[in-house]
């Protein structure tokens, strides 16, 4: 009688061969696909990998309709034997994707490339974020709206200040200022935070990310195949996904308690207990939401977030590095995927100015605004 996998369990049979990026901010002249083949150029160059080597590719739909499989394959030159484009593919989906397709045995090495023209092109969020009824009554056309009412929310139920909630934005700027690819690298206090308006109260500027163009890559292999790609791949030990698709439906939907689900799955399917996490990255459309994942991922108590960054257990110069590429709050908006370059590149040494020091084991938390969550840990060995 065969024994049942544990749900999500990688086990180090898949790992990240290479990443790599373009520049970020705005970029004329050049359309959403070209930028997501030139970071897949970059990636291929910086890592001295040959494009032969790709045997699978999967992109994620961009602002404007681009982003799909069929035309990067062609600009890029490829004849994959297996390729997917994802609706919304931000990086952990877009991952996950990429480890059924190797676990499968449908590709070897996966390219994962996206690119974006969403800040020349003028994206003004004027399409509805959800349905479309449900933009007309409440004016949800950006993430600010839901984000807004969550933190309302959460202020009731726990008391949670203006405050607290600045302390994340303070310390991924200041992993920004060493960062030169960030976008925001001005110094901020909580002071300075506080003196700002209102964007959507009540969150400010600092609280939303800045839309930006540019592309990045990511290349996932077979673990046997990554160690012959690199000599210091990153392994990925567990995966876990749950949806909210209920959206209203479900209790208390602001909070998006079903993300509480991935983290009851997430530690169990790597193996590992949430302490040895190392170094943590959060996709931070909104401070908002890596609030909320804090909590429910157990890394800090419900209300307790701006007392976690106060008492240095978590952020800048705390015991737990969060985002320390400076986060879509500072560093560029890219479906979370710099998150993902980000991560590799510290677990390899390679983070210059800003490197954290001894990172074995790392997780990434992402969402799909009311919709889904997903996580990763990755370590740098195999097993």
């Amino acid at each position: 009688m065969s024994v049942r996998a544990t749900p999500g369990a990688v086990g180090g049979r898949v790992a990240i061969a290479a990443v790599g990026n373009t520049i970020q901010g705005e970029i004329p002249g050049i359309s959403a696909d070209e930028l997501a083949v030139e970071a897949l150029r970059i990636t291929l160059r910086d890592n001295r990998i040959d494009k032969s080597e790709i045997d699978g590719l999967i992109t994620c739909k961009s602002f404007g309709g681009y982003g799909i499989d069929t035309d990067i394959g062609r600009l890029a030159g490829l004849n994959p034997a297996y390729s997917a484009t994802l609706d919304y593919g931000t990086c952990n989906f877009s991952l996950h994707l990429a480890c059924a397709a190797i676990q499968a045995g449908l590709a070897s090495v996966v390219a994962i490339t996206y690119g974006t023209i969403q800040r020349s092109a003028g994206n003004r969020f004027t399409a509805p974020l959800g349905r479309p009824d449900e933009a007309s009554v409440y004016g949800f056309l950006n993430v600010a709206g839901p984000a807004g009412m969550a933190f309302r929310r959460h202020q009731k139920l726990y008391g949670t200040t203006e405050a607290d909630l600045a302390e994340i934005a303070v310390s991924q700027r200041r992993y920004a200022q060493r960062n030169p690819l960030a976008i925001f690298q001005t110094p901020l206090s909580v002071q300075e935070y506080l003196d700002a308006p209102y964007l959507v109260e009540p969150l400010r500027r600092a609280d939303l990310c800045m839309i930006s163009d540019g592309g990045a890559c990511l290349i996932v292999a077979d673990a046997q195949k990554a160690r012959e790609l690199s000599d210091r791949p990153v392994y990925v030990q567990g995966i876990a996904q749950q949806t909210g698709l209920r959206d209203k439906q479900n209790a208390d939907q602001w909070l998006r308690p079903w993300i509480g689900q991935v983290a009851e799955r997430i530690y169990p399917a790597a193996g590992i207990d949430r302490d040895a996490v190392d170094a943590l990255y959060i996709q931070d459309p909104t401070s908002v939401w890596v609030m909320q994942m804090l909590e429910w991922y157990g890394f800090v108590e419900p209300g307790g977030v701006g007392e976690a960054f106060r008492n240095g257990d978590i952020g800048f110069g705390g015991a737990l590095p969060l985002n320390t590429n400076g986060g879509q709050l500072s560093e560029a908006y890219m479906w979370g995927f710099l998150h993902l370059c980000e991560l590799v590149r510290q677990m390899r040494g390679d983070a210059g100015a800003r490197q954290t020091p001894d990172i074995r084991t790392a997780q990434y938390c992402s969402t799909f605004g009311m919709m889904k969550a997903a996580s990763t840990i990755f370590t740098a060995e195999a097993a």
